[in-house]
């Protein structure tokens, strides 16, 4: 860790600080409170994803439903509109819609080999924006003068990487320039994370190997094909055994890479003074 002792933190000249865990429990909350104070810049990984990474599939990918209107398709074919995604740091709904959800498509289903192949350049996508961090702490501070940093990372950092290899490069890189920091859940975190999923289910991204065990588990115990499923009984069944995968990853970066504030502490905070006094505390108990 780039800071080992809560004096190191306090008297660091520039701090440099990651989140990650599950998606809302407080990742953002805690970097846009940073942002705020005007010191801080703000480095959002699913931001960076959506505007260079995937920018031109996501574009891509509404020009093809425009073309089958054939109003829209003559005024794209003159060069008369332009299509493109209006992605902010509170709303990346164009990344997860292009990352879409398999099954039935009179239900908006995407064959799973596509669904797959999607799944694969968000992959791609994230471990580049992930590598970047390096580059985006000395933009920060060269071009705009920012002395502090934060990474605001996506629910799905911890699929790409193997806590446990000393050697991981994603896991290497993010360490030896920020100070890595999970916000864990607990029952009731978790429980309130698919209620609300359960409510309003959107695509997210898996490892390979979990989503074919999970999709090949669905359709045999549903004695379903592929065309048949439902694609949001699908995601609502998947996201709960997604939340149980992913907890044991997330501890493991943790406890090799980086410190443990728990999300009910993160609910209380309520400044850029709390954040730093939070992030103090983690140091002080690791």
């Amino acid at each position: 860790m780039i800071y080992t002792s809560v004096a190191e933190w306090q008297a660091a000249p520039q701090k440099r600080v990651l989140f990650f865990g599950m998606s809302g429990l407080g990742k953002t909350h805690l970097a846009t409170l940073l942002r705020d104070s005007g010191d801080w810049f703000h480095y959002s990984i699913d931001y960076r994803i959506g505007t260079r990474y995937m920018g031109e599939y996501i574009a891509d990918n509404a020009k093809v439903e425009a073309m089958k209107v054939p109003f829209l398709r003559d005024l794209l074919l003159s060069d008369s509109i332009y299509i493109g995604s209006n992605i902010t740091f509170h709303n990346l709904k164009p990344v997860s819609s292009y990352l879409g959800k398999p099954g039935d498509p009179a239900k908006g289903g995407l064959p799973y080999a596509e669904y797959t192949r999607r799944q694969d350049q968000f992959r791609q996508a994230e471990i580049h924006a992930l590598l970047d961090t390096g580059y985006f702490i000395e933009r920060a501070q060269a071009l705009y003068g920012y002395p502090h940093f934060v990474c605001d990372t996506g629910g799905s950092i911890c699929e790409w990487v193997d806590p446990e290899n000393p050697d991981d490069p994603v896991l290497k890189a993010l360490s030896a320039t920020t100070l890595m920091v999970w916000i864990k859940g607990d029952e009731a975190h978790t429980a309130e994370l698919i209620r609300r999923f359960d409510k309003a289910p959107k695509p997210m991204s898996y490892q390979a190997a979990f989503l074919d065990r999970v999709w090949n588990e669905y359709l045999n115990q549903n004695k379903l094909s592929e065309e048949a499923v439902d694609p949001d009984a699908f995601i609502r069944w998947t996201y709960a055994q997604a939340l149980a995968h992913r907890q044991p990853r997330y501890a493991a970066m943790a406890q090799n890479w980086g410190v443990t504030v728990t999300a009910d502490e993160v609910a209380a905070v309520r400044s850029a003074v709390d954040v730093d006094t939070l992030i103090a505390r983690a140091l002080e108990r690791a």
